[in-house]
C-alpha cells in the first residue's frame, strides 16, 4: 500500500447514485445498453466497471474477450452459457436471474442474454475502458 504522499497510488473514484443517475449508451439490438462507470489506467491488468440494461426485445449474444463478473441489480435476466471458454458447445440450463444473483463469464465463453421485463446488471471485468 502507498503512503498518502505516494503519487503513484491515485485517489479513490466516486459517482453519487450512480445506479440511478448513470445512463449506459446504446451497444446492439436497440435494446442493450452498456457503459463503464470507472477504469483503471493501467495497460497491464486494466479493469472496468459499469451497468448493462437489457430490455425486452432481441436476445443480446456476447462473446467474452476478457473475464467478468456481473450482478443483477433490478429487474429480470435470462442468462444462459451457449460455449465454453475453449469454444465448444456446452448443454447448460438457462438461469432465470433475479436481483442479487452473481455471474463469473471466462474469457472465451458466449453467453446469451434475454429479459421477459428488463433488467440492469453492475459488472467488473478484466479490460480497458470502452473494450467490450
Amino acid at each position: 500500500m502507498g503512503s498518502a504522499a505516494d503519487s503513484s497510488v491515485p485517489p479513490f473514484s466516486y459517482f453519487a447514485n450512480a445506479q440511478s443517475e448513470f445512463k449506459p449508451p446504446l451497444i446492439a439490438n436497440g435494446n442493450a445498453f452498456l457503459g463503464d462507470v470507472f477504469s483503471s489506467d493501467r495497460t497491464t491488468n486494466p479493469i472496468s466497471a459499469g451497468f448493462y440494461r437489457l430490455e425486452p426485445g432481441p436476445e443480446l449474444v456476447y462473446t467474452y474477450t476478457y473475464d467478468e463478473m456481473k450482478i443483477l441489480l433490478e429487474g429480470d435476466m435470462q442468462i444462459s452459457q451457449l460455449k465454453d471458454a475453449n469454444g465448444q458447445d456446452v448443454v447448460k440450463e438457462e438461469v432465470d436471474a433475479k436481483k442479487g444473483d452473481t455471474f463469473f463469464f471466462p474469457k472465451g465463453a458466449v453467453v446469451r442474454f434475454r429479459t421477459r421485463g428488463g433488467g440492469l446488471a453492475w459488472f467488473c471485468g478484466q479490460r480497458a475502458r470502452d473494450g467490450a
